[in-house]
């Protein structure tokens, strides 16, 4: 059962990004760009604990999948500091 329910938060956050860099694409606004990559990476979050915790249990990818999250928040964060005044 909680595999499949990180099956589908990962493929939800895929989704939500390919919604968001096709309308990054469209418009060129690029805070959709800086979106559409936060939920990349916390797509490939959600594709990690699905590995770690289900396929390989036996194999800790903790840091891993903690360092997809804080690169996309961290890009999130980039693109909403710094890139907001353009």
């Amino acid at each position: 059962m909680g595999g499949g329910i990180y099956l589908l938060c990962s493929a939800t956050a895929f989704g939500c990004a390919g919604l968001l860099l096709r309308s990054f694409s469209r418009s060129g606004l690029r805070l959709l760009l800086w979106s559409g990559i936060c939920f990349l990476c916390l797509g490939l979050n959600n594709a990690l604990v699905f590995t770690d915790l289900v396929l390989f249990p036996q194999v800790d990818l903790f840091l891993w999948r903690n360092l997809a999250a804080a690169l996309g928040l961290g890009l999130l964060l980039y693109g909403l500091v710094w890139d907001s005044d353009r």
